[in-house]
């Protein structure tokens, strides 16, 4: 990362000391991505329960830190693949396993939610600004257009120039 420009290294956060650890590793994605490398995971956040995003308890402290981590990052990232021309045949793809209960666990964490979860994409062709469904009113379950992980994987597979039918 040393050969990196300031400016680069400082795009991805790698400066400044919240945001560094997870700078390293968009900053890592890029590079193999340059290099031809198919698939590569970035991971936020640690193995256990206090690092990493998986909020039973405080929400807000939990969340508020790990997207404090990761914007500066993320956003680096997806500028510097456009400014080198590999954002269009990039597809970069953010979400987790779930999403978080409505309703409070606890006094101040959220269970988990398989029912109404958000996922992002960007490049490879994703049309920038467009939303797709909605959760019903408080959040509980897809209610609006909802998608099935097969039809996401499916439309996933495809911008990756993959026939889901014949994989």
């Amino acid at each position: 990362f040393s050969k990196e420009s300031a400016e680069t290294q400082s795009l991805y956060g790698l400066d400044q000391a919240r945001t560094a650890d997870f700078g390293r590793k968009c900053l890592l994605a890029r590079r193999l991505v340059e290099r031809g490398v198919r698939f590569i995971q970035v991971y936020s956040g640690g193995a256990h329960n206090d690092d990493n995003w998986d909020a039973h308890t405080d929400i807000v402290k939990n969340h508020t830190k790990h997207a404090g981590d990761t914007d500066k990052p993320i956003a680096g990232l997806l500028q510097d693949l456009k400014r080198r021309g590999l954002f269009d045949s990039t597809l970069v793809i953010w979400g987790g396993e779930f999403g978080r209960m409505p309703v409070s666990q606890g006094a101040n964490g959220r269970d988990h939610n398989p029912k109404g979860f958000l996922v992002w994409m960007a490049g490879a062709g994703i049309k920038g600004g467009a939303s797709h469904g909605e959760t019903d009113e408080i959040g509980y379950r897809a209610a609006v257009d909802p998608v099935t992980v097969h039809d996401l994987h499916a439309t996933m597979l495809h911008l990756l120039g993959v026939d889901h039918e014949k994989l």
